[in-house]
């Protein structure tokens, strides 16, 4: 009897780099590469010294003395909104107006801190739930136009980001609303007054870095979605609106309910943002018509990246906030501020180009699959 091992047969499959791991970080090198080495031209052609965007960029995000905590900072309104994003969207309905949203969540704090008297702390957790409040009855106006009305929350939200800003406009130019009426300021016209040193969240220091505690309030608020979306009968609803709302009707989930539920805590979650943003000094905790600051949307990129899942809104919001980061670095070495944008804006379509890419691929399989299957 032969003692030789079975031959390995032939026919066996042939593993598929691009169903990995490894061609994922593939894409996201190659992309971001590209982005780089376009960037750095951009900086050269301007006249300064090409091969330091990359130390620029990461100096200004983690490496130099402080950024890292300053990039937590800028990534906890954005993780924030994200989250919010991922509720309605599970639910089948996208809100993308946390642009607004966010300063109304702004403008409760600052009425609380401003216009209130009273303990620090206790005017700090009102101002934060006042703020959440806020920013869940704006998208709750969105949602009472789609039940209602049926006008679509895409474009319901998106109009409400422009009158947010005009609410805001006018409550920072009057004086009973938020003006800021101390006569020592020459731009008393254009901001409210700061938010006491009292009403603004304590602030951890780790290695060197100030990490505010709305970091980890938002890490906390990550797993709390992630848990509500996957263990709990309220997220299952939400998943089966989303999923198949004729199905999720018969199975008595009721539409315009959940799907209004769904609505307000996307706007709450950008609401608290806001709130967090302004509790932890942006702006010099000041209120300003441009307080938001591009936040709410590229909240809704990260979630989008992220393909709506909390836990990986994280990593995602992190890297965005190092760009933001990062790219003020760059700036303060002597490039052109329009120049910087533009670096920011190719490095974010670069974290985009992957998922797209997988889009596109995982819709030409089932194409094939679907044409494979009809009868000839």
């Amino acid at each position: 009897m032969s003692t030789d091992p079975p031959a390995a047969p032939t026919d066996a499959p042939v593993p598929d780099l691009r169903d990995g791991v490894l061609y994922v970080l593939l894409l996201y090198a190659v992309s971001v590469g590209f982005a780089l080495v376009v960037s750095a031209g951009l900086v050269a052609v301007t006249g300064n010294a090409w091969d330091s965007v990359a130390g620029a960029l990461a100096d200004g995000a983690f490496l130099a003395p402080g950024r890292w905590g300053e990039t937590l900072a800028v990534a906890t309104p954005i993780l924030l909104v994200a989250l919010g994003m991922v509720v309605g969207v599970r639910a089948g309905f996208f809100n993308i107006g946390q642009e607004g949203q966010l300063l109304m969540g702004a403008l409760a704090m600052a009425l609380i801190g401003t216009r209130l008297a009273g303990p620090g702390p206790l005017l700090l957790v009102g101002g934060l739930v006042l703020g959440a409040v806020a920013g869940g009855v704006y998208a709750g106006v969105a949602a009472l136009m789609r039940f209602r009305r049926g006008v679509p929350e895409v474009i319901s939200t998106l109009l409400l980001v422009f009158v947010a800003f005009q609410i805001v406009g006018f409550a920072i130019t009057t004086d009973w609303f938020l003006r800021d009426l101390d006569p020592n300021r020459p731009s008393q016209a254009v901001t409210s007054a700061a938010l006491p040193g009292s009403v603004r969240l304590p602030v951890v220091t780790l290695w060197g870095n100030e990490v505010t505690v709305g970091f980890f309030l938002a890490l906390l608020g990550a797993g709390l979605v992630a848990f509500v979306l996957s263990r709990t009968v309220f997220g299952f609803r939400l998943r089966l609106l989303g999923s198949n709302p004729r199905v999720a009707q018969q199975a008595g989930v009721s539409f315009g309910r959940a799907g209004a539920t769904a609505l307000f805590i996307s706007g709450a979650a950008a609401g608290l943002a806001g709130a967090a943003m302004l509790a932890a000094g942006a702006s010099s905790a000041r209120l300003t018509t441009g307080f938001s600051n591009e936040i709410g949307w590229q909240g809704l990129l990260v979630a989008l990246l992220a393909r709506n899942r909390p836990l990986l809104c994280i990593p995602v919001a992190i890297l965005f906030a190092a760009l933001r980061t990062g790219s003020g670095f760059l700036a303060a070495t002597g490039v052109d501020r329009t120049v910087v944008d533009v670096v920011q804006a190719l490095l974010v379509l670069a974290l985009l180009v992957p998922p797209a890419v997988e889009f596109m691929r995982d819709r030409r399989q089932v194409l094939v699959a679907s044409r494979a299957t009809e009868p000839a």
